[in-house]
């Protein structure tokens, strides 16, 4: 009689033993205690920097000062400018303290705040030089070569020429306002020959159309608009080497200059 199929008895199979444990791998941190140490005391330098920054008193303002004033007094400007004494320097905010001061004092046309370590605060200033001077009553409106307006005197500074604005029944200052007839006159002002520039006494403005330069011995040239400068000035070169003797140049029509007087 057959015994059982290889099947049916099943098949053995071989005992391994105990089973064995899983392998462990090592974790390693990377670059090891030496990355930890380096990180360790670059943290430690940054902490130290802030603190010396903010919290020591070695880096806090102890002194103010200005330079390259004019006009104004350093003492002015430094008052003005009112930098926080005792703060750290690094916290000194420079934009604002530039912008106090060019509201505040609108003669300075720029100023460079600067820090000067470790406990000062620089103050450069740039003031507004008048390239005419408007006459307002007793008093005189010193006018920079951007037409601004920046300071009332009561003593109008030397060999800056006079302007005169004489349009207050004209319908130009009701069409283009003062601050336009004062940028115009500057304009005129910077587009005179040289020589002519050094000559000039005064500018009289009596409407757009109507601007007169006053120079020495009597002259003068009617400019007539500020338009066509630069024809009008070769025009008046041209004029004055012809007829150096003239008392009245006219150059208000650049294409057809005119001489009168001597």
């Amino acid at each position: 009689m057959a015994g059982p199929s290889t099947a049916e008895r099943g098949v053995r199979k071989p005992s391994t033993g105990p089973s064995a444990p899983p392998t462990r791998r090592a974790v390693r941190i990377p670059g090891g205690p030496r990355t930890l140490l380096i990180a360790l005391a670059a943290l430690a330098l940054t902490g130290g920097i802030l603190w010396a920054l903010y919290g020591s008193s070695w880096f806090r303002v102890r002194e103010v000062s200005a330079s390259g004033t004019r006009v104004l007094t350093p003492q002015q400007v430094v008052d003005t400018a009112r930098v926080p004494m005792g703060e750290p320097l690094v916290s000194v905010d420079t934009d604002e303290v530039e912008a106090r001061l060019r509201a505040r004092l609108p003669r300075i046309a720029g100023v460079d705040v600067s820090r000067s370590w470790p406990g000062g605060i620089t103050l450069e200033v740039t003031e507004r030089r008048p390239v005419l001077v408007l006459e307002q009553g007793a008093r005189f409106v010193e006018v920079d070569e951007d037409g601004v307006r920046f300071a009332t005197v009561d003593r109008a500074p030397g060999a800056v020429p006079r302007l005169r604005l004489e349009a207050s029944g004209s319908p130009s200052l009701r069409r283009f306002g003062t601050d336009r007839l004062v940028a115009e006159a500057v304009r005129v002002r910077r587009e005179l020959p040289p020589k002519t520039g050094t000559e000039l006494r005064s500018l009289v403005v009596r409407s757009y159309d109507d601007i007169t330069a006053e120079l020495t011995r009597g002259r003068t040239v009617v400019w007539g608009s500020p338009e066509e400068g630069e024809q009008k000035a070769r025009a008046l070169i041209a004029l004055m080497k012809a007829e150096p003797e003239a008392r009245r140049y006219d150059v208000s029509a650049p294409t057809a200059p005119a001489a009168a007087g001597s």
